[in-house]
C-alpha cells in the first residue's frame, strides 16, 4: 500500500505552475459562473482524547485550503461546511445563490469514511441530469481512492442494488483539483451542466493526462464497472505558491443544526469563536522512515516549505481579518531542517506590520521530534521569541523498541527540560504495542514508568494511541496478512472510525482487553483531580496555569475517551475474536489509462 514516487526528474510542478493555473482559470470565471459547496466529513463517534477540542475549534486545513483555492482562481460562490459544526447538514437540500452548486466536494480522512459515505449517498438521491459533479478528496483519497465509490456497499463490501458513487476522486493536492477544472472548462460550452461535461471529458480521454485522479467506468444505469487510475500527482516544491488562507476563513458556513446551507457565510467577526485556533500548512515531509507513517512516501521523499516572510504574512492576514491569535502548524517534523525551520522563526521574530510587532500577538505550536528538538537547542531562545508556546513531540517509546527516532529516556528527559526551561509546553504523543507491560521493574520499558517519567520531566499534555494500521505506510499489508488487524469482536465489526489508535484493533497479544485497559490507565495516572490541583498550587510556576488548563481538557476528553471505548474493552474480554488477513481493496477492478497497474492500488492492475 505504499505510494509509489513519480521517475526523478517529473516529481515537482513547474516552478510557479500552480500560481500560473490560478491566473489561468480567474481569466474564465466570470463566463462559467460556477458555484461551489465544500463539505468536511466528520464523525462524531472519534470524538475523544487527543483530539477532543480542537476537533471543533480548529477549522480543518484540508478543506479551508480547497476553499482559498477556488476563491483565489476567481470562483467566488464557494461556500465551506464542516460537518463538526453542521451535523444535520444534507447535500440534497443544500441550494447556494439559490440553486443547485455546479460542484460538490467532500474532504475526508478515512477515520469519517461512514460520514463520507452517507453524504455520497444523500447527494445521489439527486436525479442525475441534475446533480453536481461530485468530487472526494483528502487524505482519504489518498491512500484508498476506491472507497468515494463503495458508498452503496454494506460492512460486508456487497454492493447494493441502486448506485451510489463520486464521479471523481482526487489523489492529491489543490493543484489537482485546479487541472480537472481547467480541463472540463476547456471543453464546457455556454451553460451546460459540469457533470455532463466531466462524462464527456472521461469518454473522450481528456482527464487521462491529469496525474491524481481516479474516475470509474460506468454502465448506463449507473453502476461502477472499474477505475481509472491517473497516476501520482505533481507536487508543488514552494509552499510560497499556496494561496492566502484568509479568502478560505472568509466562506466557512455558520454552525447550526439545519440541514440546508445559510443565506451568507459565517461573518469575519464570528469567525474567531468558532474557530479559536488557525492551523496553517509551514511545512511537508520527514526524514525518518517509520513502518507505520505513510508520510514520507506521500511526499515522494521530498521536504518542502514556506519560506519565513511568507508564513508571518499569512498569520498577519488572520490576525488582522479576523482577530486571530492562535494557530496550529501541520508540519510532519517542523525541526527535520535546521536551517528552513532557523529562518522561519527569526522571520517571525523579527516582522514588524505598521508598528504591531507580530510575535507579540501571534502563539502557535507544531509538531516535532525528540532528536532534532535536541539539535535545535542553542535556537529555542528564538524559538520561543517567534511565538511558540507548545511543542508536540514523537516521543512513540522512549525506549526504542517500536520505533528509533534517535529517542533515547536521556534524551527525552533533557529535550522537555529544554523547552520548559524556554517556557514553551512539551506534549508527548506516544504509541502502545504489544510488546510493552503496563509496568515494569528495574526499566523503563513500561507504559506508566514512561508516563510517570515524562510527567517529572515537565510534560503538560499526554497522548497515548495504541498502534494501528495505518493506510499508505510500508507496514499496512504485513499487519492483515500476519493476522494482526481485528475483524470483528463479540458480534460487533471494526469500523473505519475505530482506526484511530483509542480502540485495540490491531494485537496479537493473548489478551487484548490488558492494552485496552492500559491506555485509560496512561490516561488516568495523567489526567487525575490531584494533578490538577497540584498544577494550581505551583501555579506560579512556569507553565503552572497552562498545566491546569491542560488537566481540565484531558480529564473532560478522558470521561468521553472511556464512554466511547469502555464497551469495546468488554468485548475484548468476552470474544469471541475474528480477524482479517486481508488488506483492504477496490471492490471494483482499477487500472491505469493504458491498462497497466493503477498506482493506488499497491501498484497491481486487477
Amino acid at each position: 500500500m505504499e505510494l509509489p514516487s513519480r521517475d526523478n526528474g517529473d516529481l515537482l510542478l513547474p516552478s510557479g505552475e500552480l500560481a500560473d493555473i490560478r491566473g489561468r482559470l480567474r481569466s474564465v470565471a466570470a463566463r462559467h459562473d460556477l458555484a461551489t459547496v465544500i463539505a468536511c466529513a466528520f464523525d462524531h463517534r472519534t470524538r475523544m482524547l487527543p483530539f477532543i477540542y480542537a476537533d471543533l475549534r480548529m477549522a480543518p486545513a484540508g478543506a479551508r485550503a480547497i476553499g482559498s483555492a477556488m476563491v483565489e482562481s476567481g470562483f467566488e460562490k464557494t461556500r465551506i461546511v464542516f460537518q463538526q459544526w453542521n451535523r444535520n447538514f444534507k447535500p440534497s437540500l443544500m441550494r447556494l445563490d439559490g440553486r443547485l452548486p455546479d460542484l460538490f466536494l467532500i474532504s475526508s480522512m478515512s477515520l469519517h469514511t461512514a460520514a463520507c459515505r452517507e453524504m455520497i449517498r444523500d447527494i445521489c438521491r439527486i436525479e442525475p441530469r441534475h446533480r453536481p459533479l461530485v468530487v472526494v478528496g483528502g487524505s482519504l483519497c489518498i491512500y484508498e481512492p476506491w472507497e468515494a465509490f463503495h458508498a452503496a456497499s454494506d460492512a460486508d463490501g456487497n454492493l447494493g442494488e441502486v448506485p451510489a458513487a463520486a464521479d471523481v476522486a482526487v489523489t492529491g493536492e489543490e493543484y489537482v483539483l485546479l487541472n480537472l477544472l481547467e480541463v472540463l472548462l476547456s471543453g464546457r460550452s455556454g451553460g451546460e451542466p459540469l457533470r455532463r461535461t466531466f462524462m464527456r471529458a472521461r469518454d473522450s480521454g481528456a482527464l487521462d493526462a491529469v496525474p491524481g485522479l481516479v474516475y470509474p467506468r460506468t454502465d448506463p444505469d449507473g453502476r461502477v464497472l472499474e477505475l481509472v487510475d491517473t497516476g501520482i500527482q505533481r507536487l508543488v516544491g514552494n509552499l510560497d505558491e499556496l494561496p492566502f488562507p484568509d479568502a478560505g476563513y472568509g466562506i466557512l458556513e455558520p454552525p447550526s443544526r439545519r440541514t440546508t446551507l445559510a443565506s451568507r457565510p459565517l461573518p469575519d467577526d464570528q469567525v474567531r469563536k468558532h474557530s479559536r485556533i488557525g492551523s496553517l500548512v509551514i511545512t511537508f515531509g520527514c526524514r525518518f522512515a517509520c513502518d507505520y507513517c505513510p508520510i514520507p512516501t506521500y511526499n515522494q521523499h521530498q521536504y518542502r516549505g514556506k519560506s519565513g516572510p511568507r508564513l508571518a504574512e499569512e498569520m498577519y492576514r488572520l490576525y488582522s481579518r479576523y482577530g486571530m491569535q492562535y494557530f496550529f502548524g501541520c508540519d510532519d517534523n517542523f525541526f527535520n531542517d535546521t536551517q528552513r525551520a532557523l529562518g522561519i522563526v527569526e522571520a517571525l521574530a523579527t516582522a514588524e506590520y505598521g508598528g504591531l510587532w507580530l510575535h507579540r500577538k501571534i502563539r502557535w505550536g507544531t509538531e516535532v521530534t525528540v532528536h532534532d528538538t535536541m539539535r535545535m537547542r542553542e535556537h529555542l531562545w528564538l524559538v520561543r521569541r517567534s511565538g511558540v508556546r507548545a511543542l508536540w513531540l514523537g516521543v512513540e517509546d522512549m525506549t526504542g523498541a517500536l520505533v528509533r527516532k534517535g529517542q533515547s529516556q536521556d534524551k527525552t528527559v533533557q529535550a522537555f527540560q529544554l523547552l520548559r526551561r524556554h517556557n514553551i509546553c512539551p506534549m508527548p504523543m506516544m504509541m502502545h504495542h504489544d510488546s510493552q507491560p503496563l509496568i515494569s521493574r528495574n526499566s523503563t520499558r513500561g507504559l506508566l514508568n514512561q508516563v510517570r517519567l515524562l510527567r517529572r520531566a515537565g510534560a503538560v499534555s499526554l497522548q497515548v494511541l495504541m498502534l494501528t494500521p495505518s493506510a499508505g505506510s510500508k507496514g499496512f499489508e504485513r499487519m492483515f496478512e500476519s493476522g494482526l488487524v481485528l475483524r470483528s469482536v463479540a458480534g460487533r465489526g471494526v469500523e473505519p472510525h475505530m482506526y484511530d489508535g483509542n480502540y485495540v484493533i490491531a494485537s496479537n497479544h493473548s489478551q487484548p482487553w490488558r492494552k485496552q485497559f492500559n491506555i485509560f490507565a496512561a490516561y488516568i495516572f495523567f489526567y487525575n483531580p490531584l494533578r490538577f490541583l497540584a498544577s494550581l498550587w505551583n501555579y506560579k510556576r512556569k507553565l503552572g496555569l497552562k498545566s491546569a488548563g491542560m488537566q481540565i481538557i484531558g480529564m473532560w476528553g478522558l470521561s468521553h475517551t472511556i464512554r466511547r471505548t469502555l464497551g469495546w474493552a468488554l468485548r475484548l474480554i468476552l470474544g469471541p475474536i475474528k480477524r482479517q488477513t486481508l488488506p483492504p481493496r477496490s471492490l471494483f477492478p482499477m487500472r491505469s489509462p493504458d491498462g497497466g497497474p493503477a498506482s493506488h492500488n499497491g501498484g497491481r492492475a486487477s
